[in-house]
């Protein structure tokens, strides 16, 4: 039997996610901008919450295109808010248009999101090698410098906690325990691949 991350559940979708998709390196800009609505999403709440509305918030969103929700308005505001299959909070609704909003102007500052926010880990991920989850930080400074950042470009929800998560779930830092079978692979595929490391 595979030896997994201590956080993971049993049910079939946390494995999932844990398995294929938590600290592998993400450099699409519309996923990156996914992750960073659904971690302000998961504020205060676990993120297993927020994993089984994903599909919900794909299709609530527009797939996530920055785009469109930069545009959204007070109808849209109140059909969101009438959406049982989201987090149906007014201040984490409007924090999502104000982020798209600022995610747009990140974008045209430097080209690409990613350009921008893999600046905080160098360009590349950082590979930690944490015996056990109960050394894994909830923060760390760059977490903190990023969330300073984007909170002076405007951006909502995106404390050092939320940011470190971000991190994690993005493959910014790679935070499988070292039991964790997926610690090997992770490592293994980035060193394979040099395109990983670098824009």
């Amino acid at each position: 039997m595979r030896t997994r991350c201590a956080w993971t559940t049993t049910d079939p979708l946390y494995i999932e996610y844990h398995d294929h998709e938590w600290g592998v390196p993400v450099y699409d800009d519309r996923l990156l901008f996914e992750f960073l609505i659904l971690e302000g999403a998961q504020a205060g709440l676990s993120w297993y919450t927020i994993l089984k509305k994903r599909e919900n918030y794909r299709k609530a969103f527009d797939g996530f295109d920055p785009e469109r929700v930069a545009l959204y308005d007070q109808a849209k505001i109140d059909e969101l808010l009438g959406n049982p299959g989201i987090v149906r909070n007014r201040l984490k609704i409007n924090a999502a248009i104000e982020n798209a909003k600022a995610f747009l102007k990140v974008r045209d500052e430097f080209g690409s999101f990613r350009d921008y926010i893999w600046t905080f880990v160098g360009g590349k991920p950082i590979i930690n090698d944490w015996q056990s989850i109960r050394e894994v930080p909830v923060s760390t400074p760059k977490s903190d410098a990023m969330s300073k950042d984007l909170k002076k470009r405007g951006f909502k929800f995106v404390g050092t906690t939320i940011c470190y998560a971000y991190m994690q779930a993005t493959g910014m830092v790679m935070d499988h325990t070292a039991d964790c079978f997926r610690h090997e692979q992770v490592n293994s595929t980035r060193e394979a691949s040099g395109v990983r490391d670098s824009f």
